[in-house]
């Protein structure tokens, strides 16, 4: 694992967006961020992280059991978009190798979460999915 030394190569990004908002540790990896970057400054907007790094004792993460998700590797992000920047935003995603690519665009809390993880027996990827 590569984790994130220096932050100031994301410059659009901080070790407070990324922190978990459970335990404030932080565990971002380097190349997720990087890729990550390229993202947002070919997206040219804006990305507002609303979940980076979850710790296993992050509620969320605590309920999935022996199967956290995506996050507790420090290889995946929530971000706050909707409407036409979410379809811009996914395109993008894929064109920038993003491999785990989730859907939120009803309610009020709307969000695409993308992370970079790779196929496994038990993890198709690339793969697309929506939350209820």
């Amino acid at each position: 694992m590569d984790a994130v030394t220096d932050w100031s190569l994301y410059p659009n990004f901080s070790r407070e967006d990324m922190r978990c908002k459970h335990t404030g540790k932080d565990g971002m990896q380097a190349s997720f961020m990087a890729r990550l970057q390229r993202l947002r400054t070919a997206f040219g907007k804006p990305m507002s992280i609303t979940s980076g790094f979850r710790d296993r004792t992050h509620p969320i993460e605590a309920r999935k059991g022996a199967t956290t998700g995506a996050h507790t590797t420090g290889r995946a992000v929530d971000i706050a978009v909707r409407g036409s920047d979410a379809l811009q935003l996914i395109a993008l995603a894929v064109q920038h190798g993003f491999t785990g690519i989730g859907l939120k665009q009803h309610g009020q809390s709307r969000f695409v979460h993308l992370d970079d993880l790779q196929q496994t027996p038990t993890q198709p990827r690339p793969t697309l999915w929506t939350y209820p």
